[in-house]
């Protein structure tokens, strides 16, 4: 397993969360009881599936070393496993984040790369 992933998150979701301090999830991570993040490697995939044609997105890097139990790593799509936190994720575990949308067609673009 690796100790970083990545959450796409709403532009407008994640300001609302910076002023509280922790990210409780999106509407998907509520219904599911837990917030769902990505590897490097299922990133784009997750993006192509779930948000595409979306705008003012975010992509976090989380750091996932300080979750222990919160952090549970299930298969999902294809058998993989994905990080899913089942606590709301603190502000102070994300170590990055950047701007950009997902295409109609599932690409992700990045502002600084237009």
């Amino acid at each position: 397993m690796t100790d970083v992933a990545y959450k796409i998150v709403d532009a407008a979701e994640w300001r609302a969360a910076v002023a509280e301090g922790r990210y409780d999830g999106a509407p998907v991570d509520l219904a599911d009881g837990y917030i769902h993040m990505s590897t490097q490697a299922q990133l784009a995939e997750t993006a192509r599936r779930h948000f595409a044609g979306r705008g003012d997105l975010l992509l976090l890097t989380v750091d996932l070393s300080g979750f222990g139990d919160d952090l549970i790593w299930e298969p999902s799509r294809g058998g993989d496993l994905f990080p899913h936190l089942y606590a709301p994720l603190p502000v102070a575990a994300v170590t990055a984040s950047r701007a950009f949308s997902v295409t109609a067609e599932g690409e992700m673009a990045f502002e600084n790369d237009r």
